[in-house]
Order: structure tokens, then C-alpha cells, then sequence
């Protein structure tokens, strides 16, 4: 008995021993190497890269870490960041409101990726080559891969003078329609704006909705997706994360930071959209299980394939329809997760990333740009990228 007594006894003491030392795993995650990303963020806030952030990690459909870190403005005073805060996406706004509403319009055969801009956009002017001929017409297509020749912004201030302020975006699409173009379509990659505030006036022309009212009806509140819309109304100002102070002395708070979209009133193709981590959380899992949440169907998977896989073009821009899909080391996706992985930056300091052979999603909601334009988020994005590729056991 004393025998056996003594071996329960070593076998115990190795359970509780072996429980100690081995790392916390929820279902196929290493929870302890994913606590890394509290001392990355907290390293960028206190270099004053960022006032603060909130992130949301999810693996198999389970969240792994929803979390708000440090502050959600530093001026006119300081407030502590909360997990509900909605922040101003920027270019996130492309893909997950501009790129997916023409898929759906593709979808329902309302339009061709292969029509020509011109046949939307009369006005829309082509390449001129050195030997003075033209150059083919631009693509929806091209748009959607920033592979059209239209170069990537355009100043408001220039805009405003000729169009006032503020202007429509039908006034704002003819003005950028006549923008030397610089290159032939596909020849080059060129990131740009003006293409996806053109995609805004072409929702329009064929659904009779601008980004704002398709996204909404069609997107957002299908998805459940309560809280991402653009123009918050003064019911939410005070859960809007507030971006850059302006000349005033005052942040932008529920205002978009993007000045062409600010011309256009707040509701344009290239930025623009409010949303929380929740609800982009949402999002990324319907992209995740391909077009699908629950019993709403926003695409099908067939669709998703194809505008999440690289556009071969001479120009070799790693853009699918809307998204930027991982080569090799990336910015965004970090330098560890697998190949084909998926995303979008904006440039007040928010990002989402979409893994589908690891089945996760990374969501980084930071104001980058308060209380001024100097904030750096670049080297966190590819860092908790990297910590979630390690985190990921099994």
C-alpha cells in the first residue's frame, strides 16, 4: 500500500508540476505566447507611435483576445480606450464596403469586372503613349487592383477651388475622369484613392445607392453589424474614436480624417466608414467561412475565391478585388503566416487581416494620426501578425 501510496503520489506531484511549466492552450492556441501582444502594444504607446488601440484576434471561430489598450485621446483631454469605441477604418472602407458591394452587383449580373470605366464614367480618359496613340480603355477590374493609370491622390484644396465645397461625387468623378492617366491599364500598379472614389459613383449609377445606403442594406445590416455606417450621427459621437486635431484646436471626432471624402461630405469609395472591432469581427468571419454568417448568404464562395486571389497583371501588383494578399514577408500580414492570406490597412492607423488556412483573423484599431499626423503603426501590425503565426500550435 505505502508503495503505491508513494507512486500516486510522484504521479500527482508530476501532474502539478508538468501543469505549471506547460504553456495555456485553447484549443489548438498558445495563449501564453499570444500575451506577448501586450507588451508590443504597449511598447508603441509608450514610443507615442500610438495614444492607444483595441484589438480583436479570433482562431476556429472563437475569439482569443478582445482587449482595449491605453487612450482613446489625448487631447482636448485625456480618455481611457474602451473594447465598444468606433473608429474612423480609412481604407479599410475599400474593401469592406466599396470592393464587396461590386461583387455583389457582379454577382446579380448588374456588372462586369470587365466593363469598360468609360461606359460608367463617359469622361474617363486613357493612357497616352510616347508614340501619341492610345492606350486601351481601363477596366472596373482595374479599379478594384489601383492598375487603371490614374494616379493615387489628388489635392482637395485643388478640387474644392474648381468644384467648391463641398461637391458631389458625380462633380468630383468627372474632374478626376480628366486626370492624365499614367499608364496604359495594368502596365503599372499605382495605390490609389481616386479609383475607388470612382467605384463610389458607379455603385450609384447602377443600384441607385451610393457606398453608404448599398453597403448598408446589403452588407452591414444583413451581417448584424450595428455600429459601422459613415457620418455618425451626434448619438455617437462619443463612442468615435477622434483622429487628427485640425487649425482649430479641435480633433476630427466622427468626421472622416480623409480630406477628399470630407469634400464629398463624409461618404465616399476610398474611405470614410465608422466600425467597431465587433462588428468587423463579423466581416472577417463571413469571409472566413466563404460569403457566409449564420443564415446570411453576402457572397458566394466561388466569389470570395476570386477576389481574394492574386490579378495577374504586367504591372505584378499582389491585389486581388479589393484586398491585399500576402507574398512572402508583408507589412500587414508579418513575415510567418502562410501565403494567401488577405487584408487592408487604413491610414489613421487601422488594419484587418484574414488567414484563411489558419482560419484567423487579426483586427488592429488604432487613431495613428491624434492628436497629430506623425504616428507610426507599420511595425505592430507585422509584429502581432508574427505573434499569432507563433501562438498557433496545432
Amino acid at each position: 500500500m505505502r508503495c503505491k501510496s508513494f507512486i500516486l503520489s510522484v504521479l500527482l506531484l508530476t501532474t502539478i508540476a508538468s501543469s505549471q511549466i506547460l504553456p495555456k492552450r485553447k484549443a489548438g492556441v498558445n495563449l501564453d505566447r499570444l500575451g506577448l501582444i501586450d507588451q508590443a502594444v504597449q511598447l508603441a504607446i509608450d514610443r507615442e507611435y500610438i495614444p492607444g488601440a483595441v484589438l480583436l484576434i479570433s482562431h476556429d471561430n472563437q475569439t482569443l483576445l478582445h482587449k482595449a489598450y491605453g487612450a482613446s485621446q489625448l487631447v482636448p483631454e485625456k480618455k481611457p480606450m474602451r473594447t465598444d469605441m468606433m473608429f474612423d477604418l480609412a481604407s479599410v472602407t475599400k474593401p469592406v464596403a466599396t470592393a464587396t458591394a461590386i461583387m455583389i452587383l457582379a454577382e446579380r449580373g448588374m456588372i462586369r469586372l470587365t466593363d469598360r470605366v468609360s461606359d460608367y464614367v463617359p469622361g474617363f480618359t486613357r493612357f497616352i503613349r510616347a508614340d501619341s496613340s492610345l492606350a486601351e480603355s481601363a477596366r472596373v477590374w482595374h479599379l478594384l487592383t489601383h492598375t487603371s493609370g490614374l494616379p493615387p491622390y489628388t489635392p482637395a484644396t485643388e478640387a474644392a477651388e474648381v468644384l467648391g465645397n463641398p461637391c458631389t461625387t458625380e462633380a468630383l468623378v468627372e474632374y478626376i475622369a480628366k486626370l492624365p492617366k499614367r499608364n496604359a491599364p495594368g502596365d503599372a500598379y499605382h495605390y490609389s484613392c481616386l479609383g475607388f472614389i470612382t467605384l463610389n459613383h458607379i455603385i450609384r449609377k447602377i443600384s441607385g445607392q451610393d457606398v453608404h445606403q448599398f453597403s448598408r442594406d446589403n452588407i452591414f445590416k444583413p451581417l448584424g453589424m450595428k455600429h459601422t455606417l459613415f457620418n455618425p450621427d451626434s448619438s455617437l459621437k462619443s463612442q468615435c474614436v477622434p483622429t487628427e486635431v485640425m487649425a482649430d484646436g479641435a480633433p476630427l471626432t466622427g468626421i472622416v480624417h480623409d480630406p477628399l471624402a470630407r469634400l464629398q461630405g463624409g461618404i465616399s469609395g476610398n474611405a470614410g466608414l465608422f466600425s467597431t472591432a465587433d462588428d468587423l469581427a463579423r466581416y472577417c468571419q463571413m469571409m472566413l467561412n466563404g460569403g457566409s454568417l449564420g443564415n446570411v448568404q453576402i457572397l458566394s464562395p466561388v466569389t470570395v475565391r476570386r477576389m481574394t486571389q492574386i490579378i495577374d497583371t504586367p504591372g505584378k501588383a499582389a491585389r486581388g478585388y479589393g484586398w491585399v494578399i500576402k507574398q512572402g514577408q508583408s507589412w500587414v500580414g508579418g513575415d510567418l503566416l502562410p501565403d494567401g492570406g488577405f487584408g487592408h490597412t487604413g491610414y489613421t492607423g487601422t488594419s484587418i487581416w484574414i488567414d484563411p488556412k489558419t482560419r484567423s483573423f487579426i483586427i488592429i484599431l488604432t487613431n495613428r494620426v491624434h492628436p497629430g499626423d506623425d504616428g507610426e503603426v507599420d511595425s505592430l501590425r507585422s509584429t502581432i501578425a508574427n505573434i499569432v503565426a507563433s501562438a498557433i500550435v496545432e
